[in-house]
């Protein structure tokens, strides 16, 4: 592959107008392979996080500490939509809720594995029925669809209240709004370069 070409897939890893076909299985690219890589990194960090740092205050609202990454994993699960297909959505599912159970605390390993597998696996229905019609509606229904599912599982199971709810929504939210903002300025760059 010449260095202009995977630019260009590197450059349209979220575009429209993908080959029809092969819905399933797609090649493994240096490119989908980074972006296993930031999906995983994003899981050991969530973790990570929510299991050593105390929460955030933002005003009156807590944030878990592993909030805005976890949020990040529901963009990069979209993304793996198009570099892996749904079968290697599954395989890296897998490959998180292993990790969730290998990394985090007893308390926050059981709640992560939980309520990671559950909103991925339905947020990757929602992207999945959504991308025909537009790819950015299934980057922003799925995420809000997995960020309502996981807050929802994994703050109860994971610190015994619905307290982090709000503070958990709002950090997902917030990542959901910037990785739609960096989708934003990669098309509009896409269409200065093609013009």
């Amino acid at each position: 592959m010449t260095a202009s070409k995977r630019s260009t897939v590197t450059a349209s890893l979220f575009a429209a107008g993908r080959r029809s076909g092969d819905a399933t299985a797609r090649r493994v690219t240096g490119v989908s392979l980074a972006v296993l890589a930031g999906y995983v990194g994003t899981i050991v960090t969530a973790n990570w996080a929510s299991t050593h740092w105390s929460a955030l205050l933002v005003g009156a609202v807590a944030v878990p500490a592993g909030t805005l990454w976890a949020g990040v994993t529901f963009s990069l699960r979209d993304a793996l939509h198009e570099c892996l297909g749904p079968r290697g959505v599954l395989a890296a599912i897998a490959a998180g809720a292993g990790l969730s159970w290998l990394l985090a605390s007893p308390q926050i390993a059981v709640a992560s594995v939980l309520a990671f597998t559950l909103s991925e696996l339905v947020g990757s229905l929602v992207y999945g029925r959504l991308r025909a019609r537009s790819v950015l509606g299934a980057v922003i229904g799925s995420n809000l669809v997995g960020l309502g599912i996981d807050s929802m599982l994994f703050v109860p199971l994971a610190f015994g209240s619905f307290a982090f709810v709000p503070g958990q929504i709002l950090g997902k939210t917030v990542a959901t709004v910037l990785t739609v903002a960096v989708l934003l300025a990669a098309r509009a760059v896409r269409r200065a370069v093609r013009s």
